[in-house]
């Protein structure tokens, strides 16, 4: 798309989306009801709809296709993130009034990252074909690793972004309401709250390096690439409060996402190297759904009657960007000899 003013109009959308959302509709601190979320969540995915019926019937049946597929697949994707947002939320004890405005500002900054990120990817992949086999050999490395570390329980009191910030800056000792930054005795200081923001804003960064090259397997006109992933994004905080309270009866899901990364790598390598659609994006909108809703009906099945706690700490081994993973404890610790 060579216009310009489709990027304006929808950049100008999105701005007025994000005011009336901490404007209007979160105004203060308060804790999202899993209802409420339900409903935000409902309001953006038929948003997203309603932009894809623009784009069949504006731009054409394949730019369509491209579209739901690219949304779809950042949309499961983004499930990632609310595995880590946990995480993150539970070890720092961020109250849920805060959480909201944390995940707005993180993403705003995602917003802005991930379009400098679209954008250089695009003109990379137009100036030098080749790329595109790096891009899907990344693909396929980063969905066997997430693979092997599904089982790994990430160590949050070694993260090394938490240290650094520790060390450089001075961090008050607990919460000063939703403030990341206060002054004390003339000083100024960051909030734990800030750290969790940092962490959260470096999550989405490295998600993004998984993500942006898997809709670049789809289509590479960065306005489809741009528009599917802000769709995406703007519907994650509400995701994030529909799901954080079940989350951890999706355990399996994480692999339907490795797979996901699998998948759009090998349809990226095949494509380009065959020059043509071995796998149609219908197809590979396809097989994300189905391995998308299967992890995530196997979970359910899994976990069914599973106790709370157990079903929490199986949820809970994941990968959290500079934290370590923890060491397992050896076998026969806590055992009585000759046991």
């Amino acid at each position: 798309m060579d216009s310009l003013w489709p990027w304006v109009g929808f950049n100008l959308f999105v701005l007025l989306l994000l005011a009336l959302d901490l404007g209007v509709l979160h105004r203060g601190d308060k804790e999202i009801t899993i209802r409420h979320a339900l409903w935000l969540s409902l309001g953006y995915i038929v948003l997203a709809m309603i932009f894809a019926a623009g784009v069949f019937v504006f731009m054409s049946e394949t730019a369509g296709y491209q579209f739901l597929t690219g949304y779809f697949i950042e949309k499961s994707l983004s499930v990632d993130n609310i595995f880590v947002f946990v995480l993150i939320f539970t070890h720092f004890a961020v109250p849920p009034q805060y959480q909201y405005r944390v995940l707005f500002w993180g993403i705003l900054g995602a917003l802005v990252m991930r379009a400098t990120l679209i954008l250089t990817g695009a003109a990379v992949i137009e100036a030098f074909h080749w790329v595109i086999y790096l891009f899907g050999a990344f693909l396929l490395f980063t969905g066997i690793k997430m693979l092997v570390t599904v089982g790994q329980e990430p160590d949050m009191e070694n993260n090394r972004v938490v240290n650094f910030i520790r060390r450089r800056f001075r961090v008050t000792d607990g919460f000063v309401g939703h403030h990341f930054f206060t002054v004390q005795n003339g000083v100024r200081y960051v909030t734990p709250l800030f750290v969790v923001l940092v962490v959260v804003e470096l999550t989405d960064v490295v998600f993004a390096l998984d993500s942006i090259p898997a809709i670049f397997a789809i289509t590479t006109d960065p306005f489809l690439v741009y528009t599917s992933n802000v769709f995406a994004i703007l519907g994650l905080r509400a995701l994030y409060f529909a799901l954080a309270g079940v989350i951890h009866r999706f355990h399996y899901l994480k692999y339907g996402l490795s797979l996901v990364l699998v998948v759009v790598g090998v349809k990226m390598i095949l494509n380009a190297w065959f020059d043509a659609k071995v796998i149609p994006t219908e197809v590979a909108l396809l097989i994300t759904a189905a391995l998308i809703g299967g992890s995530i009906l196997f979970s359910m099945w899994k976990t069914r009657g599973m106790p709370p706690e157990q079903a929490a700490a199986e949820a809970g081994r994941w990968w959290v960007p500079g934290s370590p993973p923890k060491p397992k404890p050896p076998a026969d610790r806590g055992k009585k000899p000759g046991v």
